[in-house]
């Protein structure tokens, strides 16, 4: 059993409560634009980090993370990339690629918009965090839970650390 932390667009803003948050997780994934490397240190010194690089992200980050990162995490095929779109509207740059060799599990970020759904038609659970950071439109900041269990992922917990503008 492997207990995930989910979080995305941070914007170099990274809420203390976020480490209270995933104090019993085993690792944290980041679905992009963390902001600065910074931010990035802050997590991968607190936890086992897996992450990609956003459209805001510079060479600092793009150095050390990938545009796209795929794995298994126990028997999850797990997808993750920044713009990634959702069901029924990928992107055009993984559309292909998702329909040809489908995870069991695609992470994207960039719309700030909470999002969690199946893709039945690609037997795929497709997961956005939302955005933990300050900087977008979102009205409230959040994060997701849950956890790998063989090939399961169960015990899904969106967490919300407040309003954007605090």
């Amino acid at each position: 059993m492997t207990r995930i932390g989910l979080i995305s667009d941070t914007h170099d803003f990274l809420d203390d409560a976020v480490f209270r948050h995933f104090d019993n997780c085993d690792e944290i994934w980041h679905a992009g634009d963390f902001g600065t490397a910074a931010i990035a240190d802050k997590l991968k010194a607190f936890k086992l980090l897996k992450g990609v690089y956003g459209n805001i992200d510079g060479y600092d980050i793009r150095s050390e993370y990938p545009e796209k990162l795929r794995w298994t995490c126990e028997d999850v095929d797990v997808y993750m990339t920044h713009i990634g779109g959702y069901p029924g509207r990928y992107a055009p740059a993984v559309r292909a690629e998702l329909y040809a060799n489908p995870p069991k599990l695609f992470i994207t970020g960039h719309s700030h918009i909470l999002k969690i759904m199946f893709d039945e038609k690609l037997k795929c659970l497709h997961m956005n965090p939302g955005a933990a950071g300050r900087h977008g439109w979102h009205k409230v900041r959040t994060l997701v839970r849950f956890v790998v269990d063989g090939s399961n992922m169960k015990d899904c917990e969106v967490i919300e650390l407040g309003k954007r503008s605090l």
